[in-house]
């Protein structure tokens, strides 16, 4: 299938640059029998007692960091994620591609700390750090917004650039698992007074989910690694859910990768990376409602869609969201979605 067919003109005004005010008044595009068109907060109105919302616990990191080189110059760090105490996998923005063994400097608050570039990994660079990173990111780095966002990190990113759920102990993703972002808590407990059932995954968000699919062909495209973890209680809760006919809505394309991952043999629990690529052609084993954001052209997340609800219905959504100004990307809009095979 060509990658081509995943372009669609997104009007720059529509992607937002801010989140809405409360978390639960983002509009919602529901998209089961029908399109109907809801505020957020109503979709308890679409999710029953016996029904599993399941929910990925990751948290972010300030994973960008300002340095220079030793031989002076400017660079930006984007973590994709610790190797060892000593050690990551990094994105480097620089003007010129730093080399194997080149030095690099770090200055916060009086103190210098140093990293050196040990090889590459595909596209990212290996650093060997003079110092604990991942203390050195959480107490100075900043929150790595989308590069869609034409702005930089402010203090309201700190709090609403992460879910409410999100757990601390958890902090390894580089971008938020962006579909949860709009529950809140008033929210949560309403559809846990429902009977509405809450089961996690913990799935890292790598800085490989905001490429686009640059091969011509979808099936030639190999997919960035994220680390999975989904215990066995999650796997024992979605059997019991689906012997009693109650639904799976996944929230978020990372919650659907993760499960999906833990189902793709024989249902066991999973830890570790996962390199599943979801496109017009899978057969789910688990989801059967999606609560999912509005994605970017050419990128995988836009396949991961289209091959849960079909090619047509997906681009025929899009249009309508596009008339109708819906708010793409990260703090955007969202859909429920539902798919028909599994």
């Amino acid at each position: 299938m060509k990658t081509e067919k995943f372009n669609y003109d997104l009007p720059e005004h529509l992607i937002a640059q801010y989140p809405s005010i409360q978390r639960a008044d983002s509009k919602l595009l529901v998209a089961l029998e029908s399109i109907q068109h809801e505020v957020f907060k109503d979709i308890e109105n679409y999710l029953d007692k016996g029904d599993l919302l399941i929910l990925n616990k990751t948290s972010v990191i300030p994973a960008r960091l300002f340095g220079e080189k030793i031989t002076g110059g400017k660079i930006e760090l984007l973590l994709e994620r610790f190797l060892s105490n000593h050690q990551t996998l990094t994105q480097i923005r620089s003007s010129r591609t730093p080399k194997e063994g080149a030095e690099l400097v770090f200055s916060f608050q009086g103190q210098r700390f140093l990293a050196t570039v040990e090889g590459r990994q595909d596209n990212f660079f290996i650093l060997n750090w003079s110092d604990d990173p991942k203390s050195l990111f959480e107490q100075y780095g900043q929150i790595p917004l989308p590069p869609y966002m034409n702005r930089a990190a402010e203090k309201l990113d700190e709090e609403r650039y992460e879910t409410i759920y999100a757990d601390p102990n958890q902090k390894a993703s580089v971008a938020a698992p962006t579909a949860g972002m709009h529950f809140d808590q008033e929210l949560l407990n309403s559809l846990q007074s429902k009977g509405v059932e809450f089961g996690y995954v913990n799935l890292h968000v790598g800085a490989g989910t905001f490429q686009p699919v640059k091969t011509d062909h979808i099936e030639d495209h190999v997919i960035h690694k994220e680390l999975v973890e989904v215990n066995s209680d999650l796997i024992d809760q979605v059997k019991r859910i689906k012997a009693n006919k109650g639904k799976i809505i996944a929230v978020g394309t990372t919650s659907v990768r993760a499960i999906e991952t833990a189902f793709q043999d024989e249902p066991s629990a999973f830890k570790g990376e996962t390199s599943l690529f979801i496109y017009p052609g899978y057969k789910f084993k688990v989801v059967d409602h999606m609560i999912t954001n509005f994605h970017l052209p050419k990128s995988s997340l836009l396949m991961l869609v289209a091959a849960f609800i079909g090619y047509e219905k997906m681009m025929d959504i899009y249009k309508t969201a596009i008339e109708k100004e819906y708010r793409f990307l990260s703090y955007g809009d969202a859909m429920l979605l539902k798919n028909y095979e599994v």
